[in-house]
């Protein structure tokens, strides 16, 4: 395979960095557009001298589209994530997920970008119904909160782009990502980040209602390999869900990583179950999962001092961030 010259907004954040990891095994060239919002630059120190970063906000064209020239794939991972600050501040989200997208689409398509590969959100499908578990990519759209919306908006804008300026694009909804280097600060997010934490700490793992519902928890090496195979193929304007299709309980992952666990209230508009269809994605792209959830778990575990300067939640924190999720999403 010919040497890409191969472009990564959000190249600095948990996936992305990733992502960069496999591109320049594979021998790319990368460039990597990060704001350093949530992305930390040292997820690329060990890539210093191969990748080139630019410092830069997806929101501001001017800033982002002379870095688009001559590249012949896009990744776009950059954005906004998490559903407690978007229901805080829905306009922060419609300006990087929604807008920024646009800009990244428009500035691959003026330089005339050979694929683009969007990272997009499988919370697009809300609380699928019962006939949708497994879930595919064609089951009802229902986002339920202003990042799934916002997500969605993004994708929808790069598939338009696809469809009336012919820009070759694939969509990627991720279903539950885990591994090193997921976001370790900020707001009340991701379970894996919240009781990496509060193991360190040696804190209760807060777990949400019994503990009982499932997440299609994929790990990120082989999200990553996703899109580079999505990346590297002929396909195009086609959605893809990125999952593994064997959805664990919460309870599974507290019994892998150990320790005392604390019941917090279950919470409006988190499905039970997020179980990904991934036939789709086999057949087109050839591509499959490879880590097993329980290697995957001991991998986190060896890197598990990446959290250490976490936050530590605790019921009472939780409550208190949760407000307004409680306050707008519950229906009287």
């Amino acid at each position: 395979m010919s040497r890409k010259n191969i472009l990564v907004t959000g190249g600095a954040g948990f996936i992305g960095s990733h992502l960069v990891d496999q591109l320049i095994e594979r021998g790319d060239v990368v460039t990597v557009i990060d704001n350093f919002s949530t992305g930390r630059p040292e997820n690329l120190n060990y890539r210093r001298d191969d990748v080139r970063i630019i410092e830069a906000d997806i929101t501001n064209f001017e800033n982002i589209s002379p870095h688009f020239r001559e590249q012949d794939i896009v990744f776009h991972i950059a954005a906004l994530a998490d559903i407690i600050p978007s229901i805080v501040n829905p306009r922060a989200y419609y300006a990087s997920n929604v807008l920024g997208t646009m800009n990244v689409v428009e500035a691959a398509r003026l330089a005339q970008v050979k694929k683009l590969v969007y990272a997009a959100s499988s919370s697009c499908y809300g609380i699928p119904p019962k006939k949708f578990y497994p879930t595919p990519e064609i089951a009802p759209i229902a986002p339920q909160y202003p990042y799934a919306l916002t997500k969605y908006l993004g994708e929808q804008t790069a598939l338009h782009w696809g469809q009336v300026y012919n820009l070759p694009v694939i969509s990627l909804r991720l279903f539950n990502v885990y591994g090193p280097r997921s976001r370790t600060s900020g707001t009340y997010g991701a379970v894996f980040g919240v009781f990496l934490a509060q193991k360190l700490a040696q804190k209760p793992l807060t777990v949400v209602g019994d503990g009982n519902q499932t997440r299609d928890f994929v790990y990120v090496t082989d999200v990553a390999n996703a899109m580079v195979t999505a990346g590297s193929s002929s396909v195009k304007n086609e959605i893809f869900n990125v999952g593994t299709g064997t959805p664990q309980s919460v309870n599974t992952l507290v019994s892998l990583l150990g320790g005392e666990r604390i019941p917090i209230p279950k919470r409006p508009g988190e499905p039970d179950c997020t179980w990904a269809d991934i036939s789709k994605i086999k057949s087109m792209l050839h591509w499959e999962p490879k880590v097993s959830f329980a290697d995957g778990v001991q991998e986190v575990l060896k890197h598990i001092n990446y959290w250490k300067t976490a936050p530590v939640w605790t019921p009472e924190t939780i409550e208190k961030v949760t407000e307004d999720w409680f306050k707008y999403l519950v229906k009287a």
